[in-house]
């Protein structure tokens, strides 16, 4: 059933944005649940069906990149993508690890998420992406 699908993860402190994302990727055909915090997402019973995060990079608390980087010390791989209102942190999102699959500036277009979200879900499979 639907628990032998990977589970896209929200972290956004924003909850417009929250639920627009999930509104997407759910009308995609994808599970997803959202998180207003990284905390809630850690603690979230789910948590190793994760196959894709996508997370706010500046929130209250834990930042997106704190998260990140506490998957990585907890050592687990989640493909990520990292989304920002600030353009200027595009630069350095890549050089963070292998796990960051993207990093889109808000607002960013449905395709684009999309297409961020094939790729971690291709790589959380152990698949190549064939692009």
């Amino acid at each position: 059933m639907s628990t032998n699908r990977p589970l896209i993860a929200i972290v956004e402190d924003d909850e417009s944005m929250r639920d627009a994302i999930k509104g997407l990727i759910r009308s995609l055909g994808f599970d997803a649940e959202t998180f207003s915090s990284a905390d809630d997402f850690l603690t979230f019973p789910h948590f190793n069906r994760t196959g894709c995060l996508v997370t706010d990079i500046h929130m209250p608390g834990m930042s997106g990149l704190d998260l990140h980087r506490r998957l990585v010390a907890l050592g687990r791989s989640v493909p990520t993508v990292l989304i920002t209102a600030y353009p200027d942190e595009n630069v350095g999102a890549p050089a963070l690890g292998a796990d960051i699959v993207g990093c889109l500036t808000k607002p960013f277009g449905e395709q684009d998420l999309l297409d961020c979200i094939r790729s971690a879900l291709a790589r959380s499979r152990g698949g190549e992406n064939g692009s």
